[in-house]
């Protein structure tokens, strides 16, 4: 056997392996032999077939199949070997495609490997390096909004005469005819339309001051904006269905409904807080504004780290093998279209170029993720999972347990040591770049631009 890599450029090589009859024989000899003991062939009694019939039958086969996998053990051992950092999977040249052969268990082989290489670049943040990182502060408007939908979490039901902003309107719901009669055999259904839904200020004007028995013409699509999500749930029909509706609805109120505000006295503290921890309305907007604050500063770390993530594309220059990768890309997906390879291929790439900027961070900083470190933060994300579904946590074995099972699951394991290794790196460049502090409302910092 010979193997040897024609270097094309810094991006690209081939790697050539050529095969003797004496280094695929004998392993195709065993299979043979293998098979010979395990087949089962009319005439003959079990584990008594004789190898050349099934070389004769299955020969050419086991053949094809005996090569395959000692190409694809030695070039694997080659790249090990050769330590070559390759990107995506080696290609066969598509001029191998057209050599023909014998297949007679006597021929020489020649096999050719496209294959992309890493590029060679330097990290080399410092403290020269500066990223803005914001500290969000609740503004009046944002502050305000959160107050009152935990008051009215707090608050109770109540049915007024006459609706007013932000009430509920339990109402039928009849499709009309374009002559504005109820349409026989039409969509139909009574529900609760939310007035703190309807985007139309005019639309919303008039669902506003009706009693009971009250009829009003609704131009649904207009109410909510062609949200035909929206439209669907109020109407109890599907989506496709709501997006191509364009008829009016006579709309009967049956009942207005208000959720009243939760008075701010010392009951509503201690149903938040506990007993005692807030007794004034000050002590209330104080935790309110910190729990806002809290959650804010969430969506600040996530633009730190994309901020982080596009610096460091801008900074860290190199090219990539970008042919090779549109053709690996094409060959392991079948169904992906020139259109779809040249749209995606950019984002493709960034993400490719992050990763490997990643990779050069964890071992330039010598940076160690170890199982206890995977296994924690798996924990952490199981636990707010369940969380999300129950105020009560699990009890901590249970939890480890979970854990346990769920990392033994190769492909979930793979995915939190990725997040974990995401987590290190971006740590890691903080740790060595100058943040700019910067305090910032959150109405303006919904204005900057990712």
């Amino acid at each position: 056997m010979n193997i040897s890599q024609e270097k094309i450029d810094n991006l690209n090589a081939v790697v050539k392996i050529n095969l003797t009859p004496a280094d695929y024989q004998p392993r195709v000899e065993k299979t043979i032999k293998d098979q010979a003991k395990k087949a089962k062939i009319p005439g003959f009694r079990p584990g008594m077939v004789p190898a050349a019939h099934i070389k004769k039958m299955y020969g050419k086969n086991i053949l094809v199949d005996e090569i395959n996998n000692l190409l694809n053990d030695t070039l694997n051992k080659y790249l090990e070997d050769e330590k070559l950092e390759v990107l995506g999977q080696p290609l066969p040249k598509r001029e191998d495609a057209h050599k023909e052969y014998n297949w007679d268990f006597a021929d020489e082989f020649e096999f050719n490997y496209e294959i992309g290489l890493a590029p060679e670049f330097d990290v080399d943040f410092s403290s020269k390096d500066t990223i803005t990182r914001y500290t969000i502060k609740a503004d009046e408007e944002t502050l305000a909004s959160r107050i009152k939908n935990i008051r009215r979490a707090y608050g109770k039901m109540t049915n007024p005469d006459v609706s007013a902003d932000d009430d509920v309107l339990y109402s039928v719901l009849e499709q009309l005819s374009p002559d504005g009669s109820v349409f026989e055999g039409g969509i139909s259904n009574t529900g609760s339309v939310r007035l703190d839904q309807i985007t139309d200020e005019a639309v919303k004007a008039s669902l506003i001051g009706l009693k009971k028995d009250d009829t009003v013409t609704l131009d649904i699509q207009k109410a909510y904006g062609n949200d035909a999500a929206k439209i669907a749930g109020v109407l109890k029909i599907e989506e496709a269905e709501a997006a191509d509706l364009k008829s009016d609805f006579k709309l009967t109120v049956k009942n207005v409904n208000r959720l009243e505000e939760a008075d701010l006295n010392q009951e509503f503290f201690d149903k938040l807080f506990g007993e005692g921890n807030v007794t004034t309305e000050e002590g209330f907007r104080e935790k309110i504004t910190e729990e806002v604050e809290m959650m804010m500063q969430q969506d600040s770390e996530r633009k730190l780290q994309n901020d982080i993530y596009n610096y460091s594309l801008n900074k860290v220059q190199f090219n990539l093998p970008d042919e090779f990768l549109k053709r690996w890309l094409q060959a392991t997906n079948e169904k992906l279209t020139t259109e779809e390879l040249e749209g995606g291929y950019d984002d493709f790439a960034k993400n490719l170029k992050w990763t490997l900027i990643a990779n050069k961070v964890v071992r330039d900083g010598n940076i160690e993720i170890k199982y206890e470190d995977v296994f924690q933060y798996a924990k952490m994300s199981l636990d707010q999972q369940f969380r999300a579904y129950s105020q009560q946590s699990l009890p901590e074995e249970q939890l480890a347990q979970y854990t346990v099972q769920y990392l033994q699951n190769k492909e979930q394991a793979n995915k939190i040591f990725e997040e974990v290794k995401a987590v290190r790196v971006f740590d890691y460049i903080k740790s060595v770049i100058t943040l700019d502090n910067k305090e910032i409302l959150f109405t303006d910092f919904n204005k900057l631009e990712d």
